[in-house]
C-alpha cells in the first residue's frame, strides 16, 4: 500500500477540511493509499520528521499549499503534491481542474495523473531576506495585499466576499508607485497603481488572465497605470468586460525584474511577498502535482 500523509489547515474554509478527514481517508485507501492526517502546525516545518512518502496531500487554500511549498522547498525536497480546494477561493486548485466538491477532489487525486505544474519564485535584489515560492500569483498595490488583512472571522462570515469588504480599506491608501520593469525583452518606467503576476489564471475565482497557463513555463503579467480614483476603477471594469484600454499593460514574460524606491507591501498567494527590488521568475514544470485524468 502506497504512503501518503493529509496535511490540513483547521482554520481554512470554516474548518471545512477537519469535518471530513475520515470519509478522506478512506477515499484513500479504497484506491491503496495509506493516509497519515496530519494537522498542520504554521510554527514548524511539516517536512521535519516525514520520510519515505509516495504523496502529499494538502487540504486548505492557496496560502496553506504555499506554506507548504515553501517548507518543502527549504528541506530541498521534491515530492508528488495533491491539492484539495479546502479554503476560500481556491484559484490554484481551479486552475488545476479540481472540482470544489472536496470528496471528489479526494477521488481525483487518488486515481489521477501526476503533471509538471510551473511555480513562481520571488527573490530580492539587495540579498535582504529569502527565496519565496509561490503558485498562484505575486501581487502589489491597491486590493492586492488584503488577503492578508482579512481576518478567519471575517472569511468564515462572508467567504470570498470578506476581500471585498476588506479592501474598502485600501481605498483609503491608494497611491501610485513609480516603478521600473524589466523583462525577457524590454525594460521601462510605468507608475503603477496595481501589478498582478500570475503562474495560476484567476485571482478570488475571477479569470483576469485568461490565456494564462500552468504549464507554459511564463508569466502572465498586469500593471494598472496610476490615474484618478474614477479613471483607474473605469480601466479595471473595461478590463473585466473584454475591452482592454490603454491605462491596463499587458505582457508575457518568463522573469521579470521590479524596482522602486518607495516601501510597498507585497504579497505571494496571500502571504507577505517580501520587499523591492525583486526578481521574479517563473521556474517552468517545478513542481509534480497529481492532476484529474483528462
Amino acid at each position: 500500500m502506497k504512503r501518503a500523509i493529509l496535511l490540513y489547515n483547521v482554520q481554512a474554509g470554516k474548518g471545512r477540511a477537519e469535518k471530513k478527514v475520515d470519509k478522506i481517508v478512506s477515499i484513500f485507501r479504497e484506491n491503496g493509499y495509506e493516509l497519515k492526517p496530519v494537522v498542520i502546525d504554521f510554527s514548524v516545518n511539516p517536512f521535519d520528521d516525514i520520510d519515505n512518502i509516495d504523496l502529499v496531500v494538502v487540504a486548505g487554500g492557496d496560502g496553506t499549499l504555499n506554506y507548504v511549498v515553501n517548507r518543502m522547498k527549504e528541506r530541498g525536497l521534491d515530492l508528488t503534491l495533491g491539492v484539495l480546494p479546502a479554503g476560500t477561493a481556491n484559484d490554484f486548485a481551479g486552475a488545476l481542474g479540481m472540482s470544489r466538491n472536496v470528496y471528489k477532489a479526494a477521488r481525483q487525486i487518488a486515481t489521477g495523473e501526476v503533471e509538471k505544474i510551473d511555480c513562481g519564485v520571488v527573490e530580492p535584489m539587495n540579498g535582504k531576506g529569502e527565496k519565496l515560492y509561490f503558485v498562484n500569483i505575486f501581487s502589489f498595490g491597491i486590493f492586492t495585499t488584503t488577503s492578508q488583512h482579512t481576518s478567519d472571522e471575517l472569511k468564515h462570515k462572508f467567504g470570498r466576499l470578506a476581500y471585498g469588504i476588506a479592501g474598502m480599506h485600501d481605498l483609503k491608501n491608494m497611491h501610485g508607485i513609480p516603478l521600473t520593469i524589466t523583462t525577457d525583452t524590454e525594460s521601462f518606467y510605468y507608475p503603477t497603481l496595481m501589478a498582478l503576476i500570475f503562474n495560476g489564471e484567476t485571482a478570488g475565482r475571477v479569470r483576469l488572465a485568461r490565456k494564462s497557463s500552468l504549464r507554459d513555463g511564463v508569466f502572465d503579467c498586469l500593471f494598472l497605470r496610476k490615474r484618478n480614483a474614477f479613471l483607474s476603477a473605469m480601466n479595471m471594469l473595461l478590463y473585466l468586460i473584454g475591452i482592454k484600454p490603454r491605462a491596463v499593460k499587458f505582457l508575457r514574460t518568463k522573469s521579470l525584474t521590479l524596482v522602486t524606491p518607495t516601501e510597498e507591501d507585497t504579497d505571494v498567494d496571500g502571504q507577505n511577498g517580501g520587499h523591492f527590488p525583486l526578481r521574479v521568475t517563473c521556474l517552468a514544470g517545478e513542481l509534480n502535482i497529481v492532476c484529474p485524468k483528462k
